[in-house]
């Protein structure tokens, strides 16, 4: 046998081995979950990444950055992870929005830990990647020595921290209220039954609520407003060598986890009570069955097993009327 027919022999076999792979590959890749969960982490990556890089220019880079760049930062972020992953998984990017669309039934319980997974590690590979990107600045900027309180803190460039005029309850109270500002808001936005955003508008007004929130209620905790936005990334920093501060320092690393998921649920429960309550329902009208033999549509009502929307950090649209046929919604 010469060299050539081996190895086109060679070649032939490693087509037959690698099809079955690849095959099974894109079923993988094509399963619902997998989908959801990479849609999860990629938007969330990018919310990160640019909202954690306009706070490390606040921090390090004096008159390069400000506040209202972070809020920018973050606004934008979210923005662009709606593009990314809206009609994927509906780009929640946020761990406590995502426990109030399974509370209120919206989405499958079973789907909660394939997207705070994926929200969870987007979050810490962005902290690695600012924690790379800016390593320089940062030990020029504390001296080799990291952080979490004082003059030349850097932790909070990853995390959130209580400022000095902050009791950790008055905190948690900051947090319920401010993340409960925030679903109420993108129901409205997100609600076709009442007034929503104009088709193709929902990334950019939900960033724009983003940056309000943090110009006007941002101050008091920094409003982490999301477990997926606070703990991966102060989990990052332990690893990264500024150790136990990052959850020692006025016990407040529990916080952005468990009041951000009750100031959200409480949010949508006051819209669904104000608004959802207030809207008539309209009279289901059967369509002429010769009608609907002719053009072939069906007057059963569609069961949706699975719906995505464009919104970010909120399920899409949760409509009162709905709440009857629509076992879960991301």
């Amino acid at each position: 046998m010469t060299h050539s027919d081996r190895k086109r022999r060679s070649t032939r076999m490693s087509k037959v081995v690698s099809t079955p792979t690849a095959t099974k590959m894109k079923v993988i890749w094509q399963n619902e979950n997998v989908r959801e969960f990479l849609a999860e982490f990629i938007s969330t990556y990018v919310m990160m990444v640019f909202g954690l890089g306009a706070v490390a220019h606040m921090v390090l880079g004096g008159k390069m950055g400000s506040y209202l760049a972070v809020n920018l930062g973050f606004g934008f972020g979210v923005t662009i992870g709606i593009h990314m992953a809206g009609n994927i998984s509906g780009a929640h990017m946020n761990a406590a929005v995502t426990f109030t669309s399974c509370a209120l039934g919206r989405m499958s319980w079973k789907k909660f830990p394939v997207y705070v997974l994926g929200q969870f590690l987007g979050s810490f590979v962005a902290a690695a990647t600012i924690y790379s990107l800016f390593y320089t600045a940062i030990i020029d900027f504390s001296g080799g020595k990291l952080m979490a309180t004082g003059p030349t803190a850097t932790a909070n460039i990853f995390a959130t921290y209580l400022p000095d005029h902050m009791t950790l309850w008055r905190g948690f109270l900051d947090e319920v209220v401010v993340t409960g500002m925030l679903q109420l808001c993108l129901l409205a936005i997100t609600d076709k039954g009442n007034n929503p955003t104009l088709l193709g508008t929902q990334a950019i007004v939900t960033g724009i609520l983003i940056v309000i929130i943090g110009v006007s209620l941002g101050m008091n905790s920094g409003y982490a407003i999301n477990p997926s936005r606070d703990l991966p990334p102060r989990f990052f920093t332990f690893l990264a060598g500024w150790g136990s501060q990052v959850f020692r320092t006025k016990d407040w690393w529990w916080v952005p986890v468990v009041a951000p998921p009750l100031g959200a649920y409480c949010g949508a429960i006051i819209y669904l009570f104000f608004i959802g309550s207030n809207k008539p329902e309209e009279p289901q009208v059967l369509e002429n069955p010769s009608t609907i033999e002719d053009h072939r549509v069906s007057v059963l009502p569609k069961t949706v097993s699975h719906q995505h929307g464009v919104a970010s950090l909120t399920p899409v649209s949760v409509y009162p009327e709905d709440r009857s046929s629509v076992l879960y919604h991301p």
